[in-house]
Formats: C-alpha cells, sequence, structure tokens
C-alpha cells in the first residue's frame, strides 16, 4: 500500500506585516523637513524677472516728454548774423517804444542793455570777439526809430542820433560792457574746457 506523505506544517498561518511608519519608508521623505516649501522662494523666480522687465520697459511718449527737462533755446550765430540780430531787435524795441512811451530814450537805453546780453550769450564761439563791436552799432541804427528830427530832414534825424548818442552816452557804454563780460567769461571757460582735454587726451 502507497502511503501518502504528509508535510507536517512548519510554519503556522501567514501573518500580513504591519504597515511601516512613515519614518521607515525611506530616507528621503524622512530627511526633508516639514514645513520647508519645496517651490520656488516667495518674490523669486518668474515674478522677480517680471518685475524686472516692467521696471525697464520705457514708458509712453508722453511721459517721456515729461520727463525730459525743459531747456532754454541756444542758437549760435554767427558774427555777421549776431550784428544783424541786435541790430534788428533794437529796431523793433524802438518802434516799440515811440508807439508807447512817447520815444523815450530812457526806455531804449534800458531795452538795449538785455538785448546785448542775448548776443553774446548766442554768439557761436568762433566770434565771440564780435559781440562787443555789433552792439554799438546796432544800439545807432535803433536810435533812428526813437531820435528827434528837428525840421524832418536827413541833416535833422543825423543831429538827433548824434544828440541821443551823447545823451544816452550811459545806456551805450554799459550795454557793451556787458557784452565783452560775457565774451570775456566764455573765453576763459572755454580756454579751460580745451586745456582739460588736452590733460585728459591719452598720450600717443
Amino acid at each position: 500500500m502507497e502511503q501518502h506523505r504528509t508535510r507536517p506544517a512548519q510554519y503556522g498561518p501567514r501573518q500580513s506585516r504591519a504597515a511601516l511608519p512613515p519614518q521607515g519608508r525611506g530616507g528621503a521623505a524622512a530627511a526633508r523637513p516639514v514645513g520647508r516649501p519645496t517651490g520656488p522662494r516667495a518674490g523669486g523666480g518668474p515674478a522677480r524677472a517680471a518685475r524686472g522687465r516692467q521696471a525697464g520697459r520705457p514708458g509712453p511718449p508722453a511721459a517721456r516728454e515729461v520727463r525730459a527737462p525743459r531747456t532754454m533755446p541756444n542758437p549760435r550765430l554767427t558774427g555777421l548774423g549776431s550784428g544783424l540780430f541786435c541790430a534788428a531787435v533794437m529796431v523793433v524795441l524802438g518802434y516799440l517804444d515811440a508807439l508807447l512811451f512817447g520815444a523815450s530814450l530812457t526806455v531804449y537805453g534800458v531795452l538795449f542793455v538785455p538785448v546785448c546780453l542775448l548776443t553774446a550769450v548766442w554768439v557761436r564761439r568762433g566770434d565771440l570777439l564780435t559781440a562787443p563791436v555789433v552792439v554799438p552799432i546796432a544800439f545807432a541804427v535803433g536810435l533812428v526809430t526813437v531820435a528827434e528830427s528837428g525840421d524832418g530832414g536827413l541833416g535833422g534825424r543825423l543831429m538827433g542820433i548824434v544828440t541821443a548818442l551823447a545823451t544816452e552816452a550811459g545806456w551805450l557804454y554799459g550795454g557793451t560792457l556787458v557784452a565783452g563780460s560775457t565774451v570775456i567769461v566764455r573765453r576763459v571757460r572755454l580756454m579751460r574746457r580745451r586745456a582739460a582735454a588736452a590733460r585728459n587726451r591719452p598720450p600717443v
């Protein structure tokens, strides 16, 4: 007779493994500190780059025009141009003086001083020495509009101009002095600028 071998039960019923605690599942999860954000830091990354692009982006043209400093006109006149400018302005001011103030020589002399200053400021650097020369000529040209004509002839007009030059010599000298002083200051600044540029020039 065959006897069936029966294998003795060496092991008892299988017991299900208990679930490991989170600390035992892996070192990476345990090593990561709890409560520390793993995403990008606040205020950094794309947000900071977006703010940088917005800051570097130029504003609209209207805003740029508002921010642009308002500067005074700064023309540059040649020697001949400065003489024509001064003479034309004095003629116009002489006509206005004759219309509004009855051809007052004092008003004419007062208006002559700022015109001399503008002429000396607006003449170009190469023609600086012409400003003190052209302003007395312009003063005499403008006197035609305010000088007394006497009998109304050419001789009377010339005598009126000579008389006005004699009586208003103070304003004539004052305006010429203002123009000369302005030219001297500009000339000194130009020489200093050239000397500084020569010192800063690298040796060849």
